[in-house]
């Protein structure tokens, strides 16, 4: 299950990439619809950590990494291909796909220190209780790296750009709804933990770290 894991982790996070572009509005909070899906992709690597181990869920976020390099490259080399005579979208193409060397970094840099954060808290405290309250290092490395995460992105993003007050509105309305939306995953990484070990214990028990 190892490797499905980790190819969910690292298609939600391209896909995060591809839907930043579109905002939708939470009650008063504004958000973009990647929040909801780059979420996941730290449920994802608890549950990789809790099963596989710790050196498991690190080589999941380095994979995360490597591709998202990998696919800004390609992408970047898409659109400066001539495009068809046929081919009317090319403005539109990239509007999508062209973010700005700032927001690219921004990303990368908020997304190594908070996953890399994640693992270390969830193991850190896994390391105290052992197989017992998963639901506390789930939810305290995630809620605890997501802030990270959102202060790093929006500083380094729109630092300059707009105003501080808008600045700090920023980050604390995009916290709120990430922190909401990671609030409510602890059942699924039961879940999924549960289906994981089963399915290991079956077909290949030696991967299993004993915890």
């Amino acid at each position: 299950m190892y490797i499905y894991f980790t190819a969910v982790f690292v298609g939600l996070l391209l896909l995060s990439n591809i839907l930043s572009v579109k905002l939708f509005e939470m009650g008063s909070i504004v958000l973009p619809a990647a929040a909801i899906v780059y979420v996941i992709t730290y449920l994802m690597t608890d549950v990789i950590g809790e099963v596989y181990g710790k050196k498991a869920a690190r080589r999941t976020v380095q994979a995360g990494f490597l591709t998202q390099v990998l696919a800004m490259v390609f992408i970047y080399i898409s659109i400066q291909l001539p495009p068809a005579a046929d081919f009317q979208s090319q403005a539109a193409f990239e509007e999508i796909f062209n973010g700005s060397f700032r927001i690219i970094l921004a990303s990368l840099v908020s997304y190594f220190v908070s996953q890399h954060l994640d693992v270390s808290i969830f193991h850190t405290l896994k390391q105290r209780h052992g197989r017992k309250k998963l639901w506390l290092r789930n939810n305290l490395s995630t809620m605890t790296s997501q802030l990270f995460d959102t202060v790093l992105f929006i500083t380094i993003a729109f630092w300059g750009v707009v105003p501080t007050s808008v600045l700090l509105g920023m980050i604390v309305s995009q916290y709120i709804g990430k922190f909401t939306v990671a609030a409510v995953d602890t059942p699924f990484a039961y879940l999924l933990v549960r289906w994981a070990r089963k399915y290991e214990e079956k077909h290949q028990p030696e991967l299993l770290k004993a915890s």
